[in-house]
């Protein structure tokens, strides 16, 4: 009997120390789990600060960090090609990356020059002339020539083309690759479809919008119209695939953004478009004050108009690529060009700069040490491409 006694006294101590021991296994673990997270809420905390502190953070002044010699022809325009600088006359054009090498020199002899660009592809004509140059920020891609005066010119990311053409009766939309083929004909009439004001290449090049204008019984009426000219156009009449149809309204502005998104913008409204093989009406805001201005890349809109209820004169309306309405922005600055960053919008002039978030906290106003021609942002890190009459700055905000 004493052994067998002996024998539970042992088992109960073994099975008590088991439980002990697990129980400091299981405490060990509580405690490393509440540090792992203490340290992960502080690590959080952390980040959330130093993000606030970013988008708060008001920069005062910048410094150059990078710079090269480069001499401005007087006479010549200039203006952003991808991270490059395009710079453009009646004689020809060249494009300059960062470091001041020339990657590109084309020359020609114009008249009235057109141009238009999509990403880093540019398009250079002549209004009343036979060519259209088509480069990108690296080389020429191509050229066309047309047997009739141009009136117009779009270009797509790809290298394809349209080129509006006119004669006494008919103007066409001719769509060419980057090499000068010519692919497809839309025909216009002001008795069928109107005079072609306004049209635009998706990036791609599958897709073009057209806005005309025309008179219906005294009315002045807008159409907008698509056309595909991938495998869901081919077996539709001269490639149309949808269009709408704006009385008392003049669409002057059509452009697409991306593949799937396009926006009309007229004298009281913006319609955005989205589809990428038939596009749809997205979404139409409505105006009752005059439009003054707009300004686009691949994800926003911004819509200027003239303030007249406060001491503010511009109001920007700034939508998104999806159509939705990011938010409505005073301010005063004499500007003559206007870009969008990640989450702000760029308004400057020769003289200064204001940068405004989408929040609504102004990140720089300030003036430049030397007459800025043009500003190409350098990621997304305030860092910026500044061409002066006489060098190629980059500039870091501080």
């Amino acid at each position: 009997m004493a052994d067998i006694r002996s024998f539970k006294q042992e088992r109960e101590k073994r099975e008590k120390g088991q439980a002990d021991y697990q129980q400091k296994i299981r405490r060990y673990r509580l405690s490393h789990i509440y540090r792992i997270s203490l340290v992960a809420a502080a690590l959080i905390a952390l980040a959330v600060l130093v993000v606030l502190q970013y988008k708060n953070h008001i920069y005062t002044s910048y410094e150059v960090v990078g710079t090269v010699d480069a001499a401005v022809v007087k006479g010549t325009r200039h203006m952003p090609l991808g991270n490059n600088i395009l710079t453009y006359s009646n004689d020809g054009a060249h494009c300059t990356d960062a470091r001041g090498n020339i990657l590109w020199n084309q020359t020609y002899e114009m008249q009235d020059l057109i141009i238009a660009t999509s990403g880093d592809v540019v398009a250079i004509g002549d209004y009343n002339g036979r060519e259209v140059y088509i480069l990108n920020q690296e080389k020429k891609l191509g050229e066309v020539n047309t047997t009739m005066p141009i009136r117009g010119i779009a270009v797509s990311q790809s290298g394809r083309v349209a080129v509006a053409v006119a004669d006494t009766r008919i103007t066409s939309i001719n769509i060419y690759d980057a090499d000068g083929t010519w692919r497809f004909e839309i025909k216009t009439t002001m008795n069928q479809s109107g005079y072609p004001i306004a049209f635009s290449l998706s990036p791609n090049g599958e897709l073009l919008g057209l806005s005309c204008i025309y008179v219906d019984s005294g009315v002045i009426k807008s159409r907008v119209a698509f056309y595909n000219f991938g495998t869901v156009g081919e077996g539709k009449s001269d490639y149309y695939v949808n269009g709408y149809t704006y009385p008392d309204t003049v669409i002057p502005t059509i452009r697409f953004m991306n593949n799937g998104m396009a926006y009309a913008l007229g004298d009281d409204r913006l319609v955005f478009y989205s589809g990428t093989q038939i596009p749809e009406a997205a979404g139409t805001y409505l105006y009752e004050e005059e439009v003054q201005s707009v300004y686009s890349d691949e994800n926003y809109v911004g819509v200027l108009f003239r303030n007249s209820s406060t001491e503010e004169q511009h109001l920007l309306q700034v939508y998104r690529s999806t159509g939705d309405r990011v938010g409505e922005y005073l301010f005063n600055l004499d500007f003559e060009h206007l870009f969008f960053g990640q989450d702000n919008f760029v308004a400057y002039n020769e003289q200064e700069c204001l940068i405004r978030t989408f929040g609504g906290v102004d990140k720089y106003q300030g003036e430049f040490a030397k007459a800025a021609r043009v500003m190409i942002p350098q990621g997304n890190s305030y860092r910026y491409l500044i061409l002066t009459n006489d060098s190629i700055d980059i500039i870091q905000l501080k």
